[in-house]
């Protein structure tokens, strides 16, 4: 039998593979300055978990993404379109009466009004669900969600992380709706009064603390939407399913609000008060339905946050 093959495995391995002993000797340097001490939390020495998944870095992620480029532009780009769509079509010829439509073209004020009443009933459900929706079930999609994790990054940092983000390009993007229409209303319409439907006029300058006001009250009462569209996020892995699911609750309870038989019942949709930031737009303000629609949206968000975070954290991460 010859040498070879009577050589010892551990011979074999040697004679096979060719390692820099100067390779060898830099690892062996590197391990040795490596840190191995735990900490009383069983965390290597060193390690912060508010160090990890920083805000900048996942807002910074978030506006590159298309989609949040895509959301933002066709936002600013819808004052516009009504624009266009008011100089084809054939205007009220009295301004100063009529429903809020009718009323569009009388004033920059009544200009906003308009581009925010039309896109409540979708659009700006979507956009929140579109951030909140997207958000996880995205890097689950990605196969991503685990690697992060692994970081490590702890579950209810990656969740909060996330969901404030998402809070702060819904705001971005609600905000930046009413404010490019007040600019393109006042270019096209003037600075004038706002008028409402009943008669009142309200002052320019009044009217602009109005429609701050409605933007806040609309920022907070699609907190539900946000709350659901995070909770569906979380549980499943297709992006769509969660920001399509959350729309399709939006437009059916905006259905059953129609529906006048349920009576009282209405009240306790979560879309029933959606519009009540119009009661903005009088000298004499009611603050009830906005008292109420910010009830309903505090609790409702509320609910499904927690029921999002206490799914998060008992959820079995495969991709």
């Amino acid at each position: 039998m010859s040498k070879t093959n009577g050589s010892s495995p551990v011979s074999r391995a040697e004679h096979g593979v060719h390692t820099d002993p100067a390779a060898l000797l830099e690892l062996t340097e590197v391990a040795s300055h490596e840190r191995t001490e735990v900490g009383p939390d069983g965390a290597v020495a060193g390690y912060r978990a508010d160090r990890t998944l920083r805000l900048g870095v996942e807002l910074k992620r978030q506006l590159k993404r298309r989609r949040t480029q895509l959301m933002l532009g066709f936002v600013a780009l819808l004052p516009f379109v009504l624009v266009i769509a008011f100089e084809i079509g054939q205007a009220s010829p009295n301004r100063r009466s009529g429903g809020f439509v009718d009323l569009a073209t009388a004033s920059a004020p009544n200009f906003v009004v308009l581009a925010l009443f039309v896109s409540g009933t979708f659009l700006l459900p979507m956009i929140v669900a579109l951030f909140y929706g997207d958000t996880i079930a995205s890097e689950a999609s990605w196969s991503s969600l685990k690697y992060l994790l692994a970081m490590p990054v702890p579950r209810h940092r990656v969740l909060r992380q996330k969901a404030i983000v998402s809070g702060i390009l819904s705001a971005a993007a609600l905000i930046l709706l009413p404010l490019v229409s007040l600019v393109v209303g006042v270019i096209f319409y003037g600075a004038g009064d706002a008028i409402s439907p009943t008669g009142d006029a309200v002052s320019f300058g009044d009217s602009l603390v109005a429609m701050g006001l409605a933007t806040i009250y609309i920022i907070l009462q699609l907190a539900w939407v946000a709350g659901l569209a995070m909770l569906l996020s979380v549980a499943t892995d297709a992006p769509l399913g969660a920001v399509g699911g959350a729309v399709i609750v939006a437009i059916v309870s905006q259905i059953l609000d129609q529906i006048t038989a349920l009576e009282g019942l209405r009240d306790y949709l979560p879309t029933h008060f959606a519009f009540s930031w119009m009661d903005l737009i009088s000298t004499d303000i009611d603050w009830t339905n906005m008292a109420n629609g910010m009830l309903s949206a505090a609790l409702y968000g509320t609910v499904f946050f927690l029921l999002a975070g206490r799914r998060f954290a008992k959820k079995d991460i495969t991709s």
